[in-house]
């Protein structure tokens, strides 16, 4: 499916309060999930999806994330005398041929405030929207997707995941009308964070976007919303609601698995999961956690 789209906006300015002490000097994004930090998942999403523009929102304190996607050259020379054609390849190959930029978010206030950044690097062109949080299983396919909607609607498309009653009231909530296809809706509106009883479906938004440019006109002219920051979810609310603004706005609902790497226990999910299914890892390391479950109540 080739599409016109080939910029990504990975937002990584988070505290990461919810992992001090260990993140009081290193970036949440930058936690190992096994032996890749968690927003390199992300970045080769980006890329496996065909991406090659990649803008990542960064903050104070955030300097590692750059570090880790420039090159070593001293490592990358000790590695080539070692003759260690596997290792070199991983640190050398994880954004060639890709342009990467970093910007700034400041104040943080907000992940529509974080996307505002972002508006010069678009430039007026359709864009992704990557959360450095979520890994999602097929990512790059899902991605795919649903640029391809977005090319070929003119529209905003959001990922959806249909989510447990007593866990809305953590999600932005899709209010949507059914279209030909059972996995794309309509999206009327959005709910950030509702009660449970005023939801207005279980379909919620789990970090990946594609959006037109006119966002960004809406998202300047919103007041401060929950919590007192920019709410995305607030414009795409207004968006849904006026389909002028920026065109109509779509929902894909996919079933991959996703992991939250923001949550402590999402995040040791994807540490096992991941790690039970790799070839090099995984026959030990499940024979290991047999033994282990067992002894478990």
């Amino acid at each position: 499916m080739i599409t016109s789209i080939t910029k990504a906006v990975i937002p990584a300015a988070g505290m990461g309060t919810r992992f001090l002490p260990a993140t009081k000097a290193m970036p949440k994004e930058m936690l190992p999930v096994i032996d890749k930090p968690a927003i390199q998942y992300v970045v080769e999403e980006a890329i496996g999806s065909g991406l090659n523009h990649l803008l990542l929102i960064t903050g104070r304190n955030k300097q590692a994330l750059e570090n880790h996607f420039d090159r070593n050259v001293e490592l990358e020379t000790i590695l080539t005398a070692r003759n260690d054609v596997a290792k070199l390849e991983q640190i050398t190959t994880i954004t060639e041929d890709v342009d990467l930029h970093y910007v700034r978010q400041g104040n943080p206030l907000g992940l529509g405030h974080a996307v505002l950044k972002a508006e010069t690097f678009v430039a007026g062109e359709p864009f992704a929207l990557l959360l450095g949080d979520d890994i999602i299983e097929h990512g790059d396919d899902l991605l795919a997707e649903m640029m391809w909607i977005a090319h070929t609607e003119r529209a905003s498309v959001i990922a959806l995941m249909e989510v447990p009653q007593s866990h809305l009231s953590r999600y932005g909530v899709a209010d949507v009308v059914p279209t030909e296809s059972e996995h794309i809706f309509g999206i009327k509106g959005f709910v950030e964070k509702p009660e449970v009883e005023l939801a207005p479906s279980r379909l919620v938004a789990i970090g990946r976007y594609v959006l037109q440019p006119g966002v960004f006109d809406v998202l300047k002219k919103l007041e401060p919303g929950f919590g007192g920051e920019i709410q995305l979810s607030d414009a795409l609310d207004r968006m849904a609601q006026d389909t002028s603004l920026a065109g109509p706005v779509f929902g894909l609902v996919h079933e991959y698995r996703r992991f939250d790497t923001g949550d402590k226990l999402s995040y040791l999910k994807a540490i096992v999961q991941l790690a039970g299914e790799r070839e090099d890892l995984g026959p030990a390391f499940n024979k290991w956690l047999k033994k282990y479950t067992k002894g478990l109540k």
